[in-house]
């Protein structure tokens, strides 16, 4: 029983070294990274409409702001002229726009705030999308042997001139407060 509890672990540790081989996880990240940016692309495509929407929605509750405004004007006339009868037609034309007024007010705060959601997301995508580029450009770099073996051998322990003054200024003034 022993024999075949061993053999077992062994035909398993093969198996996921051969599937850890096959992944290449540069591959992965690579497809992960092309995924992320057509995500990206396909937020940011819709950004673009739904601004579009937005613009349009102003457009129409500004047009529909100049229609009551010239209605209230004929309202007058009528009234002056004692034209009752076109007067209800203008107040029924009036109250309509005034709902329709109300409801497209109503959808383009919805659209503000879907916008808003939408902005957030697609900033937030950004910053992984950046993490993941560089976490494939340093698996990339790591991926050669050459460069990885090179980047130990001679480290860089330089320091500049402005980094020690810096750190100076900071104790210094640390110091002062103490």
């Amino acid at each position: 029983m022993a024999l075949i509890t061993r053999i077992s672990r062994l035909f398993r540790a093969d198996l996921h070294e051969v599937l850890d081989r096959i992944e290449e996880p540069d591959v992965l990240l690579r497809q992960a990274v092309r995924e992320m940016e057509e995500e990206l692309a396909h937020d940011e495509q819709r950004i673009k409409v739904l601004d579009h929407e937005h613009a349009e929605m102003i457009a129409r509750q500004t047009g529909i702001e100049q229609s009551l405004a010239e209605i209230e004007e004929g309202l007058d006339v009528c009234f002056i002229s004692g034209k009752d009868d076109l007067a209800r037609s203008l107040i029924r034309r009036r109250l309509e726009a005034q709902r329709y007024l109300e409801i497209l007010g109503s959808k383009r705060y919805a659209l503000q705030d879907t916008l808003a959601g939408l902005r957030d997301r697609v900033g937030n995508n950004r910053t992984r999308l950046e993490s993941m580029r560089q976490k494939a450009a340093l698996l990339t770099e790591a991926g050669t042997p050459e460069q990885a073996g090179e980047s130990w051998l001679s480290p860089d322990f330089s320091v500049r001139e402005e980094d020690v003054e810096v750190v100076f200024l900071r104790e210094q003034q640390k110091r002062r407060h103490t």
